[in-house]
């Protein structure tokens, strides 16, 4: 199935999905939080990973409830998925995009008092009742009513005449620190709003969330980034399977016998002997500036510091240690997974978090979809 020598290969680096670890990651998900639903994230197409084939497999695999950002997203999301699964806009209805929400049966989540009044005033003059949720702000200061907002709607449920409310939404904001009282706190802000809104189902957790326990779930959780792989849980190991993996062929092998710098701005140097592999990938493919001299790759299970500055479409590895035989040009690095570092790792070196680096994944690769029901779906 993985025949990375494959002649019809014509890029020098393969991003590789697969989609039965994604399947699993799902099932493991939805077993963790049943009775409560699991719905899936899939704003950002599929954070990088392609919506239209990630999309399909969750829905084979069960999933009834996705997340987007924006409407563009929800209708792209509706001709993947066809009319049977609810699909949540998470920015909520712009103005006069009320028509556009409508035929493509898309449900907004209501983030104001003016998205509010939008959406109940569109039911008003259709005389039709409409689906919608709504967010409340328990701690992140940003969409969601603000408390005052929310406190007016739960004094006056005339606010909510005219919608079929299907959730009421927060979202933790630290979710991913266990011990910080944040989580508590928002916890029992969300209580007392479904309290005042029953009986609405109420819809909390992301995919960190799930892990702080069963009182965090209520009716419907929203994996993102631990179906796709990454570590939700702090300092523990990761329960999910590896979805992602890079690999990068190496283009030239340059022998240093002298003292030299090694890229831009001359801040690698050796003092020689050393060898240094090309690899055709940089940061317009998405591997982020900041593993310059940070990242890690490994070659033939051999682990390879950068060496020098990532530029837009080259990095430089120090393969000194790797035997000739297996650093020559042609050969393969691991970049991401296989025995190179791993999503959290690779995105711990940056600076940053899986997220960003799923989402920066450029479109330059070779892309080949993994399943090992059906085989290789090459991209």
């Amino acid at each position: 199935m993985r025949n990375f020598s494959s002649p019809d290969i014509k890029s020098g680096a393969i991003l590789e999905i697969n989609l039965a670890a994604l399947s699993s990651n799902y099932q493991i998900l939805r077993e963790i939080v049943a009775p409560s639903e699991c719905g899936a994230v899939l704003k950002a197409d599929a954070y990088g990973l392609g919506v239209a084939q990630v999309a399909p497999v969750l829905a084979a695999s069960g999933c009834r409830t996705y997340f987007v950002a924006n409407l563009p997203e929800g209708i792209s999301l509706r001709h993947i998925l066809g009319k049977i699964p609810n699909i949540y806009i998470l920015n909520g209805p712009l103005p006069k995009t009320e028509d556009d929400f409508l035929a493509h049966n898309l449900i907004p989540v209501l983030n104001s008092l003016g998205q509010l009044k939008q959406w109940t005033l569109l039911a008003k003059n259709r005389s039709q009742t409409l689906p919608a949720s709504l967010q409340i702000d328990t701690g992140m200061s940003r969409l969601g009513l603000t408390p005052r907002e929310a406190n007016l709607v739960t004094n006056a449920p005339s606010y909510l005449d005219g919608l079929d409310l299907r959730f009421v939404l927060s979202h933790l904001a630290c979710a991913d620190d266990p011990e910080n009282p944040l989580n508590r706190e928002q916890r029992k802000a969300f209580d007392y709003y479904l309290k005042h809104l029953y009986p609405i189902r109420g819809s909390l957790a992301n995919s960190a969330g799930i892990h702080l326990g069963t009182e965090y779930h209520y009716d419907l959780v929203r994996p993102g980034i631990a179906l796709y792989g990454g570590n939700p849980i702090p300092n523990q190991l990761n329960p999910y399977a590896e979805v992602v993996s890079l690999r990068a062929r190496i283009i030239q092998v340059r022998e240093i016998d002298t003292p030299q710098t090694v890229g831009y701005g001359g801040s690698y140097r050796v003092a020689g002997p050393r060898r240094i592999a090309t690899l055709p990938i940089g940061y317009a493919d998405g591997y982020l500036r900041s593993l310059s001299e940070n990242g890690k790759a490994s070659i033939s299970g051999t682990s390879v510091p950068i060496a020098g500055r990532v530029s837009m479409d080259l990095i430089t590895l120090d393969v000194t240690d790797v035997p000739e035989a297996n650093a020559q040009p042609g050969a393969w690095a691991d970049l991401i997974g296989g025995k190179g570092p791993d999503l959290d790792d690779m995105a711990a070196r940056a600076g940053t978090i899986g997220y960003e680096i799923l989402t920066s994944l450029g479109k330059r690769f070779y892309r080949r979809y993994l399943d090992d029901r059906e085989g290789s779906l090459d991209d």
